[in-house]
């Protein structure tokens, strides 16, 4: 008897039209039938895009990709002070 696929297998197996459907079912809930997508079937979904995706895109093209290069790399915090008193109401001194 053949042994299950292991989650690795599947995500190795898995085409671009795959992929693309599964990303857009986690996007819109949906699949592209239009039947709505179960909580427990988004989350698997979005696990194996998330995996598909690190096999097989350049980092800057994955799902959730952030750029690195922000100010606080140059050393500049972005911190502002903060200033809790409340605001004046127009035509208070």
């Amino acid at each position: 008897m053949a042994s299950s696929p292991s989650f690795e297998d599947l995500i190795d197996g898995m085409t671009l039209e795959v992929w693309h459907n599964m990303r857009t079912a986690v996007e819109t809930g949906r699949w592209p039938d239009g039947r709505r997508v179960s909580d427990e079937q988004r989350a698997l979904c979005m696990q194996a895009v998330i995996a598909w995706e690190v096999r097989n895109l350049p980092e800057e093209e994955r799902s959730g990709y952030v750029p690195s290069h922000c100010k606080s790399a140059d050393g500049d915090t972005g911190e502002q002070p903060v200033d809790l008193r409340p605001a004046r109401r127009h035509g208070e001194h």
